[in-house]
């Protein structure tokens, strides 16, 4: 554990974060988690993993709905029925509880999902924010995903939104913002593989890394 790093990512959406965040991970040697995390939470709760999908990064809904006195399906019990999933906070603590042991056992790289707070306590835990000019964002969701330029810009306007909700609402910070991590970066004023190159850099005089 005492030697154990951990690297947070957090980003807006087309800012290339999930790219630095592997390229990164790729570079120190280190286990990269994204949307992983939902597959292992499920296997760890028994959980079917359209829970974990259906409430990823997303508050709180604010109500119970009675959804936790419902019978749980478990994975080898196949399709769920809608509704029948625990409430947003308790599968934020399931995810928690996976991200935590995680850190624990070995040193790794996580994108978004408040993992920065979950790991607040971490000793050796730097955290990062990836930003971008949105004319390079909706480029780059253009050619992702194949949408227009309007259809992309809606795109980011909801994830955005939805990723600060989250975030702000599960933890004592405010997403995006300087005072919430230890470096935020634009990389668009850089392009990916130098920005990769300067948060590498960084992390490695930071945490005092030589490997």
């Amino acid at each position: 554990m005492k030697s154990n790093f951990v690297i947070n990512i957090g980003r807006q959406l087309g800012s290339g974060g999930r790219e630095v965040g592997e390229k990164l991970a790729n570079r120190l040697g280190i286990t990269f988690y994204d949307k992983e995390l939902l597959k292992l939470a499920s296997e760890e709760s028994g959980l079917c993993p359209e829970c974990f999908e259906k409430v990823d990064e997303r508050p709180s809904s604010g109500f119970m709905g009675g959804l936790i006195s419902m019978r749980i399906p478990f994975v080898s019990e196949g399709a769920m029925p809608l509704g029948s999933c625990l409430d947003n906070d308790s599968l934020f603590k399931v995810q928690s509880d996976v991200i935590r042991q995680l850190a624990n056992e070995k040193s790794c790289l996580f994108v978004g999902r408040c993992a920065d707070y979950i790991l607040r306590d971490h000793p050796r835990c730097l955290n990062v924010f990836i930003s971008a000019s949105i004319d390079d964002r909706i480029a780059r969701i253009c050619e992702k995903n194949g949408v227009t330029p309007q259809e992309a810009r809606n795109l980011i306007e909801k994830a955005d939104k939805r990723r600060a909700e989250y975030y702000n609402y599960y933890s004592n910070k405010r997403w995006g913002r300087a005072e919430s991590y230890h470096l935020c970066i634009n990389s668009s004023q850089l392009g990916i593989d130098a920005t990769v190159d300067f948060i590498e850099s960084f992390i490695r005089k930071t945490l005092q890394i030589t490997q």
